[in-house]
Order: structure tokens, then sequence, then C-alpha cells
């Protein structure tokens, strides 16, 4: 049968346009996009559910979220929680993504707060950053928890054997950071963690380390300045091919690996990241998404429920919370 991935079809800014297109483009014998939204949206001829409210991106998450219940969001992360969908993908407002999924899906056991955790394109392989924008505001414990869901994520979504951990922050030495990361970097060093220090900014896409943890300002803040950098490089790359004569002669020349170095650093090609912690799957999808992005975020969901990704983290995080409470002892 094929795999029911619940869609909120009013998530995002560009709405509901790219999420029905997304959704036709991912449609598959193993697919079945599920779209909810409002009972007139032309969806291609794909199952909807109709809603009668919307949240917005501007709107307060947790008030949204309580007073919108049959919004096309909370809908859509609800059929996770019933049990009506095997996941769900949203391009909303992300903090009501997140309230939506405590509140109808809920976190595993001994999870203490929900990650997100996004796939970057490093140039020597693929490095897990999390928490990329659940929680602003984050204690020690919460960046080792995230760092255990990282490495189950590594070894079980990428095949990283071992992964290697280290701590987002503005220096290699370990006395460099403010409170957090400082406090952070022993508690990760009294863990069982493959803990190989502190790592910088400008190394995220070297891919030289398996997991990076942070607390969802930074590694939100980092992955927006990633994005839109490698957007305004490869943008200036393209006007520069196309100025001159010579440029164009060039281009054509380069044109296979430009086109593999887009498809690679794209942020579309990648989709979101997954809401880890929760006892279903979610995905958090840019807000800017394409349907390209969506297509690709909706068949990530799917790869998620194929490898089991929920399971192996109940199966694997409960026997980690010991040993964070006796490092702090």
């Amino acid at each position: 049968m094929a795999t029911r991935v619940a869609l909120d079809a009013l998530g995002g800014d560009h709405a509901p346009e790219e999420i029905v297109a997304g959704a036709l483009e991912a449609a598959s014998d193993q697919i079945a996009p599920v779209l909810f939204g409002p009972p007139e949206l032309a969806s291609a001829g794909l199952e909807l559910v109709p809603c009668s409210e919307e949240i917005a991106m501007n709107d307060k998450p947790a008030d949204a979220v309580r007073a919108k219940p049959d919004s096309s969001l909370v809908r859509a992360v609800r059929a996770v929680g019933d049990g009506e969908a095997a996941a769900a993908v949203s391009a909303g407002n992300t903090g009501a993504v997140l309230a939506a999924s405590l509140l109808h899906v809920r976190r595993l056991p001994g999870v203490h707060r929900p990650g997100i955790a996004i796939v970057l394109p490093g140039r020597k392989g693929p490095t897990v950053l999390i928490d990329a924008g659940a929680n602003a505001d984050a204690r020690p414990e919460h960046l080792v928890q995230f760092g255990h869901m990282g490495v189950v994520f590594a070894e079980e979504m990428l095949g990283v054997r071992e992964p290697s951990v280290r701590l987002f922050s503005i220096g290699e030495e370990a006395e460099k950071g403010n409170q957090l990361t400082l406090e952070t970097h022993a508690l990760l060093e009294a863990s069982d963690l493959r803990f190989e220090g502190n790592t910088e900014g400008r190394t995220l896409l070297e891919g030289d380390v398996d997991v990076v943890v942070c607390d969802g300002f930074t590694g939100n803040v980092a992955l927006k300045t990633l994005e839109g950098t490698i957007r305004s490089v490869l943008g200036a790359l393209r006007d520069e091919l196309g100025s001159s004569a010579r440029g164009k002669l060039g281009g054509i020349m380069i044109r296979p690996a430009a086109r593999g170095l887009r498809a690679r650093l794209d942020p579309d090609t990648h989709g979101g990241g997954y809401l880890l912690g929760l006892r279903g799957l979610v995905v958090i999808a840019h807000g800017s998404s394409s349907k390209t992005a969506i297509a690709n975020a909706t068949r990530m969901a799917v790869r998620g429920v194929e490898h089991d990704l929920v399971e192996r983290l109940a199966e694997r995080l409960p026997s980690r919370q010991p040993e964070i409470r006796a490092a702090r002892r």
C-alpha cells in the first residue's frame, strides 16, 4: 500500500499552488499525498480533507493551535497522531507545527524537547545539524539529547557508523562560547557520544563531522545564512557567466558540474527537516518552499517511515537519559 502523507495545503509563502503542485509531483504508487485545506481547493485529483481555518505565519503559535483546531496545519499534524497518516509535511508557521505536534503527536518517552534535524550537504559528506529552529532557548541537557537524536538519525538514515558529534560555537577551543555552550561542552565530554569538541560556522559545509549540536536560535540563524549565501553565490555565478561571450562559452563548458553543484547545495533538493523526538513523523519544510521542495519534503517523510525512524529513536533514546542526569550531579 502507498504511504499516506498529510500535507498542510495552506502552509508557506507560495501556498496553496506550490503545495498542490509539489504533492502531485511526489504522488506515485508508493506515495499517497493527502491535502488538508479549504473545501474549494483545486486538489488536482488528490485526496482532500476539508478544513475551515488557516494559521498564518505571524500568528502566535500556541494560541493559534488552540484557537484554530480545524486549521489545515493542525488537522494535518493531528492525522499523524490519530493514525490516519504515516507522516505530515508543513511549510507553515514552525512554532505552530511544533505546538500542534506536542499536542496531538506528543513526545517520545524520555524526550525533553523535539529538535529539527537538517541534513547539510557537506563537501566530504552530509552533516546533521540539530536543532535548526524548534527551540530558541534550550538547556545543556537538551543539547546533549539533540546529540543522541542526531546520532541515531545519522546511523539509521545516512548509514554512518559511529557518528562523530561536535558542538557549534564561536571557536574550537573548549573554553570559548557562552554559558550554554560551556556547560553543554562539559556534559558532552561526560557522555558516551563520540564527541570531538567544538566546531565553527565556517566549517559547516566541509562535512568534517557527522552531527553538529546547537540551540534552535543559533541553528536557524546559521541555516538561513548558509541558504542565503548559497543562493547569492550561485546567482552571481550565473550572472557572471552570462555577462559576456567568453563567459557564455565558459558556462557551456562547466554546465554539467554547475548543475551538479546546484543540485547538491540547493535547499529545495532537501525539502526540509525532521522534527525528531515525537511519537510520529513530522517534516517541517521551508516557508518559501517551491513545488520541488514540497515534493522532496514529501519523499523525505516517506523515507523516514520506511526506515522506521520513530521506532529506532524510541528504542535507543530512553537508555541514554541516566547518563545525562549523572553528568549533571
